[in-house]
């Protein structure tokens, strides 16, 4: 079968400000609250490795837009630092001013469109410390930020997103330990969600109203959520699953409104969250032109058997997980390799939400200890990547071709990166990055991406 890819399709990589730049303390940046944690607990860091120096692209950014044009890139999505543009929320940083149009600019320079967002999981610590996404003075402080983005970068960006994974500080923070501020608690990360989808849709709101050229959307992770069985008690929970993870952000930024169920968990769990009908009206009102989807894993869930929980498992009184036997595993990150999840977003996408025009923002594969696949010439022979990407892909094209509006495909990664509390445990890019010297090398997989970019279609050999 041919598998050519729409024409003006987009081919790129994925990353982030904290995961890549470096520079953490320099270049007129503020602490982040990953800076923070690190200095307060290293040891939580996998190596003891921080972020002070990640990939170090703030200094070798030229470097690396050329070997992304090497390797048949016409796009690339980054985030912009909120500590780096405004270290004091008010004053303009024009170093970062200087640093991120001439990063614009270059990879415009090398046909490289670029995508920008505006966070990725780095509050400025300065706001975690007055309460994060849990006070809506720091939504006001996110819309001005956004407003502050646009205005110096406008003419030089045409797709912007406000957030990358919103639900991800919800989830890790709120209901996990693997993010700040660390708790366990269901009121608080709903009310911490509301308010980073109020500033989402504030930013939204800015944009429109400053007649921004382009196009404003968001990054979702979206993780199809699987019933163990044909059970209505097991398709039950994995519509949970499904309301809470996935249409709790997907819902309102394309539809305008939450999701009934979302009023039934708040009734049921007695959570008083603070909004007013307005904020409702301007979530109806300003939804995303365009849509972003990460995907990496489903979700597979099963009904709960347990009927009393404490309140830091209150989400298993709705579903719990269900290992299915038959699962392919990614045995370094312990994720299952389920490639018809993408499909069955795009039909999902193309049915349910107005078939809006979206893309694959992130779909990569991380291994551990990479070097045992490196050949003599020390390059990584990454075939697992290849045929990861290879099956997405197959899937993905088989989605486009039923009619969903899909316009683009994102690895992540461009280069190995920095990734919060597993540090380089898990290697993600096309190229790999030397510790030791920050050298830049390819991996097989940059080669084989190349080739597809270029054709726009699957490799039939490699």
């Amino acid at each position: 079968m041919n598998h050519k890819f729409p024409d003006r399709f987009l081919w790129g990589t994925a990353a982030s400000g904290p995961q890549l730049e470096g520079a953490g303390s320099v270049g007129g940046k503020a602490m982040t609250v990953w800076d923070y944690w690190f200095l307060l607990e290293p040891e939580k860091f996998y190596q003891k490795i921080g972020p002070e120096v990640t990939s170090n692209f703030y200094d070798q950014y030229k470097e690396d837009i050329l070997l992304m044009k090497d390797a048949g890139f016409n796009s690339f999505r980054t985030s912009i630092s909120w500590a780096r543009l405004l270290p004091d929320g008010k004053t303009i940083n024009e170093e970062a001013v200087f640093f991120y149009r001439d990063v614009f600019t270059s990879l415009r320079e090398n046909g490289i469109e670029p995508i920008v967002n505006l966070y990725h999981f780095d509050m400025p610590y300065r706001l975690y410390f007055k309460g994060g996404w849990e006070n809506p003075e720091v939504v006001e402080e996110f819309k001005e930020y956004a407003q502050v983005s646009f205005d110096c970068f406008g003419d030089l960006v045409s797709r912007w997103v406000t957030f990358n994974e919103p639900i991800v500080p919800i989830e890790m923070g709120y209901l996990n330990d693997k993010h700040l501020p660390a708790v366990h608690n269901m009121t608080r990360a709903m009310q911490a969600g509301y308010y980073t989808l109020l500033a989402h849709v504030k930013a939204v709101s800015a944009f429109r109203q400053s007649k921004q050229q382009g196009e404003i959307g968001i990054i979702l992770n979206l993780t199809p959520s699987y019933p163990k069985s044909d059970r209505d008690e097991d398709k039950k929970a994995a519509n949970w699953a499904d309301v809470l993870f996935n249409r709790s952000f997907l819902d309102p930024v394309v539809l305008g409104h939450y999701p009934a169920e979302i009023k039934e968990l708040i009734q049921n769990e007695n959570i008083d969250i603070q909004y007013t009908e307005k904020e409702l009206d301007l979530i109806k009102n300003n939804t995303v032109d365009f849509l972003g989807v990460n995907y990496y894993q489903p979700r597979r869930v099963q009904a709960s058997r347990n009927e009393q929980v404490d309140s830091e498992k209150i989400l298993e009184k709705y579903f719990q997980p269900y290992e299915w036997p038959k699962a392919k595993m990614n045995p370094h990150r312990g994720w299952e390799i389920y490639e018809k999840g993408l499909y069955d977003i795009a039909i999902n996408i193309r049915d349910n939400y107005f078939n809006i025009p979206w893309y694959v923002a992130e779909n990569g594969m991380g291994v551990e200890g990479e070097e045992k696949f490196m050949n003599e010439s020390g390059e990584v022979q990454d075939n697992y990547r290849i045929e990861f990407m290879e099956d997405h892909l197959t899937w993905l094209h088989k989605g486009i071709s039923e009619g969903s509006n899909c316009f683009g495909y994102h690895v992540w990664t461009f280069l190995d990166n920095w990734s919060w509390l597993n540090e380089y445990k898990n290697r993600y890019g096309l190229f790999r990055l030397e510790l030791e010297t920050q050298e830049r090398v390819k991996k097989k997989s940059a080669y084989w991406f190349k080739q597809l970019a270029k054709t726009n279609q699957l490799p039939t050999k490699w």
